[in-house]
């Protein structure tokens, strides 16, 4: 195919030579000797067949290339803003061409296109550099665009990956819009998969099998992007430049970098936040049943749980180790932890 191109840029150099050729010659009947005519012929028909067989690949087929490969890593918002966009700088460049075309000559014939090109290109440039802005705008005054909230798409950070519970919230069907898996976490899995370390080389794996257990049960689409940021070093700041540029949400549990993308003005899906968000909710003078498994730090103190992982803390449980007993809660403790129930055997009043 390349070649082929090139023999076409060879073919259409050497006609446009010949013309070129022959229309100088008319025009410049002093500039080149009547014996000589025939060899300047040759000479631009020449040139022109060198330039066209290899300027042809750099005119078409390299900013072809570009374009499909930026089309093709574009999401449907930045598609659908550069089309409108080429499409009013098209139609600003068709006003303007008027006034242009009627300065006759070549003048007249050469500056409406290029003002076209000019003014769609500029118009594609300035509106992507405000994508962040317009794209939201964009969403909401499409039909059930406000409904959908702004947010489409949520990146997912390497420690939500490893965690694993994100595979059940992706069955659930909460998360609304895709789930964005960027190449520079796949990588990151990969570099603690093949580390020497034991540990680490289980968190890794242990990531690789969440996600492509993501991908096939998830309700919510799953999708791989291969943008790298390379000249961003640290794998949080490329989710929070990705999330930024994309209009995105980070799901994480990593407490820093939550608090880096809160300060940018970025949303956040946190998965320990909604862990605790969901746990049952127990109120004061709640009674129930729960076994006592282990002493507390105070003397007297059994500690037991919820099926839900919530410390239960009894006062005088002690005595009930590996039993059973009914508790009333007597007070509800929010910490940074989690939630710590305080309690009371039933039958202590």
């Amino acid at each position: 195919m390349f070649r082929l191109i090139q023999l076409l840029g060879a073919l259409l150099g050497t006609v446009l030579g010949f013309a070129l050729g022959l229309m100088i010659l008319s025009r410049a009947d002093n500039l080149v000797d009547v014996a000589n005519r025939p060899a300047f012929l040759v000479a631009v028909v020449a040139a022109s067949l060198l330039f066209g067989y290899l300027a042809i690949p750099y005119i078409t087929i390299y900013p072809t290339r570009w374009a499909m490969d930026r089309i093709a890593r574009a999401d449907a918002g930045d598609f659908a803003l550069g089309v409108i966009a080429i499409i009013i700088g098209l139609v600003m460049g068709v006003l303007l061409g008027v006034p242009l075309a009627a300065i006759g000559g070549i003048p007249g014939s050469v500056l409406p296109p290029v003002a076209a090109i000019l003014l769609a290109a500029g118009m594609l440039r300035a509106t992507l550099s405000k994508r962040d802005v317009l794209i939201p705008a964009f969403l909401g005054l499409l039909p059930g665009g406000r409904r959908r909230g702004g947010i489409q798409r949520v990146v997912i950070d390497t420690s939500a990956v490893i965690d694993g519970r994100i595979v059940d919230i992706g069955r659930t069907g909460f998360i609304l819009g895709t789930l964005i898996v960027p190449r520079f976490v796949l990588d990151e899995l990969q570099r603690i998969a093949d580390s020497p370390d034991a540990l680490r080389r289980n968190r890794g794996r242990r990531g690789l099998e969440m996600l492509t257990a993501l991908q096939k049960d998830s309700i919510s689409p799953v999708e791989v992007t291969e943008e790298t940021y390379p000249e961003i070093g640290e794998v949080d700041a490329k989710l929070v430049a990705y999330a930024r540029d994309h209009t995105a949400a980070i799901l994480t549990n990593d407490f820093n970098l939550n608090r880096v993308a809160e300060l940018q003005g970025i949303r956040v899906l946190n998965i320990n936040e909604l862990a605790n968000a969901v746990k049952a909710v127990v109120h004061p003078g709640e009674e129930m049943l729960v076994t006592i498994i282990q002493e507390g730090k105070e003397p007297g103190q059994g500690v037991g749980y919820l099926d839900d992982g919530t410390m239960i803390v009894v006062e005088g449980g002690s005595r009930f180790m590996d039993r059973q007993v009914p508790i009333a809660v007597t007070r509800v403790l929010q910490t940074v932890a989690g939630r710590m129930i305080f309690a009371q055997p039933r039958d202590a009043g």
